[in-house]
């Protein structure tokens, strides 16, 4: 099969030949029909995080495909089946964590496409209680996005907190936060789309954003103030700048999501503010099975759009150096 590779963090990744993996117990194997390019999938490839993939390694994390076969002991899926392989490759499913809705801060994880190859590829095997089936009907090419932008971004908007009326700020209008501000929507919460293009706002406008902001030209902060405020603010992009005009943003009482994950993990708490604008900072990671579940009812019932360019695997570095330069409106889905 083919396999995108990583096999170093200073290297371009590599289209290599590798054998099809057997599923071994408790396992299937996943012919993959598309691959959604993730930013996390750039940050493994080059080593940017403190806990780093081991090479060689194949990245992905928003797989799609059909189960062609099963380890030993597997029930939950048949032959046949089309299936989502997202981040929470794994986890152990008996930790207080695992236990109260909370699996994808099991200690025990193990991550698709980090320490688990991933589904850029032809074929990945995966933990079968841990891929999740994907309803009749949605593209494969739409699904591989919802498997993590989707899931990550429905999860942010739930662990905001979001109730009708809200005022949600979301910045960062791409892959993720396209899906992010349709989701605000459905939570009935007037959405604010902050962005530094025009071509990104206008996206924003036609998914039905209440406001559009361009940061790049005025500053976000008085705008959203002007506005009254944000309820909630969902921080999509990689800059510490960003997360401080976000925080920044909120009227008391307001909620910032921290969802992106800078280079440098930092960025600067003003505490006064904090404590007496009572302004609560939320750390929210991908969601889990279940969210992710039903963001796939979401989508199937009609109420989410997928924005996504589709690439050949073997174009894989071309569309990272396209996402790093923002020449991307959504999101990029790799088919092998």
């Amino acid at each position: 099969m083919r396999a995108a590779v990583v096999t170093g963090f200073d290297k371009p990744l590599e289209i290599k030949d590798l054998p099809v993996p057997e599923p071994g117990p408790g396992q299937v194997l996943v012919r993959i029909e598309a691959s959604g390019l993730c930013h996390t999938d750039i940050h493994a490839a080059r080593g940017d995080w403190p806990v780093k993939p081991q090479p060689p390694f194949t990245p992905g994390h928003e797989g799609v495909g059909i189960v062609e076969a099963l380890g030993a002991g597997v029930t939950e899926h048949q032959v046949g089946d089309r299936v989502a392989v997202p981040w929470l490759g794994h986890a152990c499913g008996t930790c207080d964590y695992c236990v109260t809705g909370w699996e994808t801060l099991c200690e025990a994880q193990q991550n698709t496409g980090y320490s688990i190859d991933g589904g850029h590829a032809e074929y990945a095997v995966a933990d079968a209680r841990y891929v999740v089936g994907v309803p009749d009907g949605i593209d494969p090419a739409e699904a591989a996005p919802l498997t993590c932008a989707g899931v990550t971004t429905y999860k942010a908007i739930k662990v905001g907190g979001v109730v009708p009326g809200d005022r949600v700020a979301i910045f960062g209008v791409g892959g993720l936060g396209h899906l992010a501000l349709q989701y605000a929507r459905i939570f009935g919460g007037e959405t604010i789309a902050v962005d530094v293009t025009e071509e990104k706002l206008s996206l924003a406008k036609q998914l039905g954003a209440a406001h559009v902001i361009n940061a790049a030209t005025t500053d976000p902060v008085a705008e959203i103030e002007k506005l009254g405020g944000a309820d909630v603010a969902v921080v999509l992009a990689a800059d510490p700048k960003v997360v401080e005009q976000a925080h920044s943003a909120l009227r008391r009482g307001g909620r910032l999501i921290l969802v992106s994950l800078p280079k440098d993990n930092v960025m600067a708490l003003p505490i006064f503010q904090t404590v007496l604008k009572g302004i609560r900072v939320i750390g929210s990671i991908v969601g889990s099975r279940a969210d992710l579940a039903e963001v796939f009812r979401l989508h199937a019932a009609g109420r989410t759009e997928v924005l996504y360019e589709p690439r050949p695997l073997e174009d894989i570095n071309t569309a990272i150096e396209d996402v790093l330069a923002a020449r991307v409106p959504a999101r990029l889905v790799l088919m092998p």
